[in-house]
């Protein structure tokens, strides 16, 4: 009988990580590819980035049929309307293997908790929480509509939000903060009257690149820059305590694993005021920091949709052995 292997992909909107172990963990295959998930290129294009991934990660040896099970994290899969064209696009690949299919948070979170359950706050541009329960047949999560649902709490939402701020400044005949100043000077403008003229008539843009100057300057001490990255993390904690009412986790001892930009960037600024929030509603609660590329809870998902078992120590093997690939040189890290 010939070997078994798992496949685990990693769609996001910059890029697909696409990964084949065997059922001990022991990784065999890694390929990339762009461009990223179906909300920026399309499921047509998606299936064509899929099939890109998959050819640099088969080795020779092994044919597609020897997959017998594969796991898909999907940004920007947020509600059951889009699960027909999803599988549709991951159908293009030709596989002949139990499939699931969940938003890359669940990814992070199977990648990041050691449970393997719990809940996960992705946090980069935009910004998702999702939570599964410990049996993964019910699923929490906040609306996945951004800010405009309530669910702002990446980048693109932290400049929006500093540009209120500016423009209270500018209204409030207020001196220019630091994070003023700042952003300012990252614009091009001569002045903060000339920035809100130039943002109100288009001649200035700023996107979530700039959410760099919130973090430089509160790393300075600008007060005002402290307080917007403390809103943030009032913010990911109210979405999270959504998550948790959903699944009844309130007296549970769970982890809450966090990945993103905005964690790594805003330290304990992002943290502490989270964790306050999510303890008054789950006081058992803990955070951890993603450590393992999310691409290792793809590969768990495919191998929980095959039957297999998962445990913290396939989990562990399986970095392990992603790690090791890495350093052999056959794939970037």
């Amino acid at each position: 009988m010939k070997p078994k292997y798992y496949l685990g992909a990693d769609v996001s909107g910059s890029k697909i990580s696409l990964l084949i172990a065997d059922e001990t963990g022991q990784v065999i295959g890694f390929g990339q590819s762009m461009p990223g998930n179906h909300e920026g290129v399309g499921y047509d294009d998606l299936t064509g980035a899929l099939i890109a991934a998959l050819r640099q990660a088969l080795p020779p040896e092994i044919t597609p049929d020897q997959i017998a099970g594969a796991g898909f994290g999907v940004g920007g899969y947020d509600f059951p309307s889009e699960t027909k064209d999803t599988f549709e696009a991951i159908a293009g690949l030709g596989l002949n293997a139990s499939v699931a299919a969940a938003n890359l948070a669940l990814i992070v979170l199977l990648a990041g908790s050691a449970k393997g359950w719990g809940v996960a706050v992705v946090a980069d541009s935009g910004c998702s929480c999702w939570g599964w329960d410990q049996t993964h047949h019910r699923v929490g999560q906040f609306t996945g509509g951004g800010a405009r649902m309530a669910g702002g709490a990446g980048a693109k939402d932290l400049v929006d939000k500093a540009l209120q701020g500016l423009a209270h400044d500018w209204t409030g005949g207020k001196e220019p903060s630091k994070l003023d100043a700042a952003i300012i000077r990252h614009a091009g403008a001569c002045s903060l009257g000339d920035l809100i003229e130039g943002l109100a008539a288009g001649r200035y843009v700023l996107g979530a690149e700039a959410a760099a100057l919130v973090f430089e300057t509160a790393r300075q001490g600008d007060t005002d820059a402290v307080e917007l990255i403390h809103w943030v993390g009032r913010e990911v904690g109210k979405m999270a305590n959504s998550v948790i009412r959903q699944l009844n986790f309130q007296e549970l001892d769970f982890e809450i694993v966090l990945s993103g930009e905005i964690f790594l960037q805003g330290g304990l600024m992002v943290t502490d005021p989270l964790l306050r929030s999510i303890r008054t509603v789950a006081s058992r609660a803990s955070l951890v920091r993603l450590t393992y590329p999310p691409v290792i809870g793809a590969v768990l998902l495919g191998m929980e949709a095959a039957g297999l078992a998962l445990t913290p120590e396939l989990r562990i093997g399986l970095a392990h052995s992603l790690a090791v690939y890495r350093l052999s040189g056959r794939v970037a890290s």
